[in-house]
């Protein structure tokens, strides 16, 4: 009896992690588009100067900032062009971020940005999303957990007893029979 509610709070356990994943990749995405959005109003200033003298070509306007002989100027290059390279980055992104939910998931496990991702995980309140996908993910993770779980402690059960307690279950039942 013991070991079938273990079983069911190991389920419960993983049925709980698993459905916090689909809310963790939606904080992600909206983290990043709500920097890229951060990040396109900042240069919207510098975007008008650019189409006003460079035809629209930012980086025109980082070379001439780099190419003139006041020091404020070549300054402001620098940092014009940090932000660009900032904007190119979140705007990649949230672009993989608009792809299928396999591809939002691969992309925020193995390549987001490590310190959005970071941002993402330190404001993240856990949350249960009815969504279909939130119950995907959280049968996956259910699963995945109890049958992981179960079978390290079994693992351990044949190396430390050598399967003692499954021959004798299987002596019991043998004999009930």
């Amino acid at each position: 009896m013991f070991l079938s509610y273990l079983r069911l709070v190991l389920f419960t356990s993983g049925l709980l992690m698993g459905v916090q994943v689909p809310g963790f990749i939606n904080d992600y995405a909206n983290r990043v588009e709500a920097h890229l959005i951060e990040a396109q109003t900042v240069l919207a200033g510098f975007q008008n100067t650019a189409n006003q003298f460079f035809k629209g070509d930012l980086q025109a306007l980082v070379a001439h900032y780099q190419g003139s002989d006041d020091p404020v100027f070549r300054s402001d290059a620098s940092s014009l062009s940090t932000m660009l390279g900032r904007q190119r980055l979140l705007d990649e992104q949230f672009q993989a971020m608009q792809g299928p939910w396999y591809m939002r998931a691969l992309q925020v496990a193995f390549a987001a940005d490590p310190a959005m991702r970071q941002e993402t995980l330190n404001a993240y309140t856990y949350q249960v999303l009815l969504s279909p996908a939130a119950m995907g993910w959280a049968m996956a993770g259910a699963l995945l957990f109890s049958f992981v779980i179960e079978g390290l402690l079994r693992l351990i059960d044949w190396v430390v007893l050598g399967g003692k307690r499954q021959r004798e279950r299987i002596a019991r039942r043998e004999r009930s029979y």
